[in-house]
């Protein structure tokens, strides 16, 4: 029922990382629109699977906060701000970051 926090908000993390989570989940999106999750070629802000290293760090700080239901949540409010596709690219750079599961 992991989906209902998408719905209803979190409540999977102790309140002194709300800021926290709310600033990784904005630079989530922020990534995500303005460079992309994934690239064609590696280098720069992408690592040699060409996933981009900040989503990465993200997803295992948020990881670290609130474990797989936080992640999914993060993961859900990407989908919902910056689209399908985006939200797609994301679930694959997050393959093998904390307990993401692809």
């Amino acid at each position: 029922m992991w989906f209902l926090s998408g719905i209803f908000g979190p409540k999977l993390y102790p309140s002194e990382n709300n800021r926290e989570v709310a600033d990784l989940i904005a630079a989530l999106i922020k990534i995500g629109k303005t460079d992309d999750f994934l690239s064609e070629r590696p280098g720069g802000v992408f690592n040699a699977q060409m996933r981009h290293n900040e989503a990465i760090r993200i997803g295992r700080r948020l990881d670290e906060i609130g474990g797989l239901p936080l992640m999914q949540y993060a993961y859900n409010q990407v989908r919902r701000k910056a689209g399908k596709l985006l939200a797609s690219h994301l679930e694959y750079a997050w393959d093998d970051v904390g307990h993401w599961e692809h």
